[in-house]
């Protein structure tokens, strides 16, 4: 699948609910697996369905140690369809990200040190769930995907941008590529 990059259209917009009887077609189902395969081919810890040019309400979180993440707990992806954030800690912290459609930049965001989510399985289970740490901000950044943002609209003064490769080199203190 295609990833969209910053300044398409798709990614300002509104997702649109999945509905049980959707989630029990083949054709959604398959949609699911292909989104977490472009993800994983990508080294992506996280992917919303509008980032492959896709209207629905589906993300997935993936947390794991990577060169780009090494501290990033280890997890089993999740799939989210129909998301909502339910509550969130009114104590936030600053940390870098990147983005598969914002490529060659992170930026360092505030975002809320936990979160209480609903969402449903793949299979129409509702769940509810709290994510913590960079789990809870792996998901507020692919929530944002949903609700027509990405992380340059949190970015709070322009010296919290940076080049990918400055951020490997001078913040992460990666020196081999990645």
């Amino acid at each position: 699948m295609k990833i969209a990059q910053v300044g398409e259209a798709i990614l300002r917009a509104i997702a649109t609910p999945v509905t049980d009887s959707e989630m029990k077609t083949e054709a959604f189902q398959s949609f699911v697996d292909n989104l977490l395969l472009t993800m994983q081919d990508a080294n992506g810890v996280g992917i919303a369905a509008p980032q492959v040019f896709d209207e629905r309400a589906v993300m997935i979180i993936a947390s794991r140690p990577s060169p780009r993440y090494p501290e990033a707990p280890d997890m089993q992806p999740l799939i989210l369809i129909n998301p909502k954030v339910k509550r969130s800690a009114n104590e936030s912290v600053k940390d870098w990200e990147g983005c598969l459609s914002v490529p060659g930049l992170r930026g360092f965001i505030r975002r809320s040190t936990w979160v209480e989510i609903e969402y449903q399985t793949r299979d129409a289970m509702r769940v509810n769930l709290r994510l913590d740490g960079f789990v809870a901000r792996i998901f507020l950044h692919e929530y944002d995907h949903l609700i027509g943002k990405t992380w340059l609209d949190h970015v709070e003064v322009n010296t919290d941008i940076m080049a990918e490769s400055v951020w490997r080199r001078d913040i992460a203190g990666i020196t081999e590529d990645v």
